[in-house]
């Protein structure tokens, strides 16, 4: 049979890092485990509020995961109204732990596909994505890193899916696919471009509207048997 695809594009925060969880409720649970009380809906908020001060964070593009974690749940607990009561050292470690657990597992998957296919990372991101992947043992898996800080557009734009194509070679796009977790960044955004696309989403979660992906995997390493 005749291979089809050439290159594969992967979301990074959801997808590498977790099974189709995104970040912010990943650090609800952190903080609930270190003592926190706040439900994710008064959470969520003040989620997005940090995330924002992040981005403008002084010197954030030299920031590696740790350091990036560590400075997420600092500016977390200065929101939260019982942050006395947080441990905050424990909440960035289970962050963290977690985290890099599934990258090290996704790892030797990625190290397959990299010699079968052109990798690239297409991630919504703070301009500190190539640090993090670089001391997460990815790096030298990715011939394109597209973080949307450092391109200056975001998904679904579809300018940031071309950039990175066009850094893979100028591959077409219906020999190309995008996985990910956020269906409307990832999976709305590449499908309008023609791209096949796969979801990574716990199996219980139920499909928003919008174009239906070419494949729905709950674990990154389902993705071998989906690509040809």
């Amino acid at each position: 049979m005749t291979r089809t695809t050439e290159v594969v594009l992967f979301d990074f925060g959801g997808t590498l890092d977790a099974d189709g969880v995104h970040w912010s409720p990943r650090f609800h649970a952190a903080y609930r485990a270190a003592g926190g009380a706040l439900g994710y809906a008064a959470f969520e908020p003040l989620y997005q509020r940090a995330d924002e001060t992040l981005a403008r964070t002084a010197d954030i593009r030299r920031f590696g995961f740790r350091q990036m974690i560590e400075k997420q749940t600092s500016l977390l607990l200065e929101l939260v109204p019982d942050r006395a009561a947080v441990d905050a050292g424990r909440m960035a470690e289970q962050f963290h732990a977690q985290a890099r657990a599934i990258a090290t597992r996704n790892q030797p998957v990625l190290e397959r596909l990299a010699r079968r296919y052109r990798l690239g990372i297409v991630s919504n991101f703070t301009g500190n994505l190539a640090p993090c992947l670089d001391e997460l043992g990815l790096a030298r898996l990715f011939t394109a890193v597209s973080d949307s800080a450092v391109v200056g557009a975001a998904k679904p734009d579809p300018r940031i899916f071309r950039e990175t194509l066009g850094a893979l070679g100028g591959a077409p796009a219906d020999r190309a696919w995008m996985v990910g977790d956020n269906f409307e960044a990832d999976i709305g955004g590449a499908a309008g471009l023609g791209l096949r696309t796969c979801w990574l989403a716990p199996p219980d979660r139920e499909q928003p509207p919008g174009p239906d992906p070419t494949a729905r995997i709950a674990r990154l390493p389902e993705i071998e048997r989906i690509l040809d």
